[in-house]
């Protein structure tokens, strides 16, 4: 076991959010009981009453931040501005939002996602940057307040700069590796270095406002003292925010410099509140802008999906006269209407033998016997392993026997395999490749009032996200053309409607829905339960969205 992997089994993620979470409300508290509310009140009508101030005060902290994008810009000439400062962004927002500043690896995510940036590169810079960033606070500190600065650190604080120096070593050694390979990288020059230490300049602006809100006359040379102070704490922050740290280094560097503790906690709360919500607000704004999301895509993109009224995306491969239609009934533990279901089955559709086909997901009960009996041939998993593999299966069949169309119908007995024929027509006939059952286009003898719900909210949610008029997102009757069995693809085991609907409609496969009848179950149980439902199926929907 590596190192990182023993990190992780001995101090999970969770347990770090639960701990930086757990030392924000506690800071939280603590503040809350300290801080004079009056006076922050007062502070809050001041900074109302001057929006010019506030208004300055934001824009000098987004000009922070324009900078560090600059200084990323020059080495790595190949981002843009715009990413540049996204990514900064996402991270600046994460950090608020996560403890252990766990949202500075956001801002590798964000550039290697949206622009193609090389990880390695992408890593080596903001690794090095950040190191930059710290060392740049540590030196205007000194420059302004030497004694002051080095009294509130302490020695921890001069353990953690020692850490930083030592990374920022690690960071222009690998760097200069990237360099030497010839990837698109350079080292940081005077200039990024500069651009470093006039972001932290701008910062002080914010400290200097926030001040004058509390009523703390402070110096530029003092604001830059309390920024760089505050800031240098929250080096090693575990809270969200670095809150609590960075209201109490910044109290403590208002009382060195001879001002009031208690405004000094105003002015400090008044500053990190400001910068809270830039931070969230610009990190939101960043997740989707400039294009593409680092979100990824959450919708189909424009053009893939449409009506069914659309052009046709290609000829159809010829169907042979004789050619089968595969009907394929996944079934698992269904050895009371197995048997129904494969008997009802329409033997022969416009001149098309019906392969009945039962694939049994690993049942323990009497489910292949059953469907061999009623004369349906059996393919049988030594296990069970979800709707979506026996899918996959199916699929694999019907192309292999060059099938007309391959049909999929529960083994339950929800759906009517008497009404094959009006699934089928439309793809024998060339109008359509890619055909579903629709139980609210049809007849509905019974469903529970919460699964009739669900359905409605999550088909609603299909259909937004596939840009496609869906009605019946989960219904388990569905038939393919054989070129859309061919070119299917089922990502996931447990289920397949969603992810195969989306499939095909980005390949731009014609989709159409029929109506059928419906009948909720009498025996057994079914395997959707919402929580492993959505559990299972989210995540894949979003994997089938930003596959290609």
């Amino acid at each position: 076991m590596n190192v990182l992997a023993l990190v992780r089994e001995r101090l999970p993620l969770r347990a770090l959010v639960a701990v930086g979470v757990g030392c924000g409300v506690a800071a939280a508290v603590v503040i809350a009981r300290s801080i004079d509310a009056g006076a922050l009140a007062r502070a809050a009508r001041q900074a109302t009453a001057e929006p010019a101030g506030v208004a300055l005060a934001v824009v000098a902290f987004g000009a922070a931040f324009a900078l560090r994008a600059a200084a990323w810009q020059r080495v790595l000439p190949g981002l843009s501005a715009s990413h540049a400062l996204a990514g900064i962004h996402l991270s600046l927002g994460a950090n608020h939002v996560l403890p252990f500043r766990l949202g500075e690896p956001v801002r590798i995510v964000s550039v290697v996602r949206r622009q193609g940036i090389g990880v390695e590169a992408a890593t080596a810079s903001t690794l090095t940057l950040r190191a930059v960033d710290v060392l740049a606070v540590v030196a205007l500190g000194l420059a302004v307040a030497p004694a002051a600065f080095l009294d509130l650190v302490g020695w921890a604080g001069w353990a953690v700069f020692a850490l930083v120096a030592g990374l920022a070593v690690v960071g222009w050694r690998w760097l200069r590796v990237v360099v030497d390979r010839g990837d698109r990288v350079a080292l940081p020059d005077a200039a990024a270095v500069a651009l470093s230490v006039g972001a932290w300049l701008a910062e002080a602006v914010l400290v200097h406002q926030a001040a004058g809100w509390a009523g703390v006359d402070l110096g530029w040379s003092e604001a830059v003292l309390v920024a760089t102070v505050a800031v240098a704490a929250q080096v090693a922050a575990v809270a969200p925010g670095g809150l609590g740290t960075y209201e109490a280094a910044a109290v403590g560097a208002y009382v060195a410099l001879g001002h009031d503790a208690d405004a000094g906690l105003v002015a400090a709360v008044a500053a990190h509140a400001v910068k809270t919500a830039y931070s969230l607000a610009a990190g939101a704004v960043a997740l989707f802008l400039p294009a593409p999301s680092v979100l990824g895509r959450l919708r189909l993109a424009p053009g893939r999906a449409g009506p069914p009224a659309r052009p046709r995306r290609a000829a159809m491969s010829p169907v042979a006269p004789d050619a089968p239609i595969v009907l394929v009934m996944p079934a698992h533990d269904e050895a009371a209407t197995v048997a129904a279901c494969a008997r009802r089955a329409p033997a022969r559709v416009d001149g098309h033998p019906v392969q009945v086909v039962v694939i049994d997901d690993g049942s323990v009960d009497a489910t292949a016997t059953e469907a061999r009996r009623a004369g349906a041939e059996v393919v049988r998993f030594d296990r069970n392993r979800g709707l979506g593999a026996a899918v996959r299966h199916g699929l694999a069949l019907g192309v292999e026997r060059c099938a007309a169309a391959v049909v999929f119908c529960d083994a339950d007995g929800e759906y009517p395999p008497e009404e094959l024929p009006a699934l089928v027509r439309p793809i024998l006939a060339g109008d359509a490749d890619y055909v579903t059952g629709s139980r609210f286009l049809g007849r509905i003898d019974h469903m529970q009032v919460r699964r009739r719900l669900g359905n409605r909210v999550l088909t609603r949610l299909l259909a937004v996200i596939a840009r496609q008029p869906i009605t019946d997102g989960q219904t388990g009757y569905r038939a393919l053309s054989g070129d859309a069995a061919a070119a299917a693809e089922v990502i996931h085991d447990f289920n397949y409607a969603q992810v195969l609907t989306l499939d095909l409609l980005a390949k731009g496969f014609r989709y159409l829905e029929v109506p059928i009848s419906y009948r909720f179950r009498t025996t057994g149980e079914s395997f959707v339960k919402l929580g492993s439902y959505l559990h299972h199926v989210v995540p894949a929907v979003y994997r089938e969205l930003n596959a290609r």
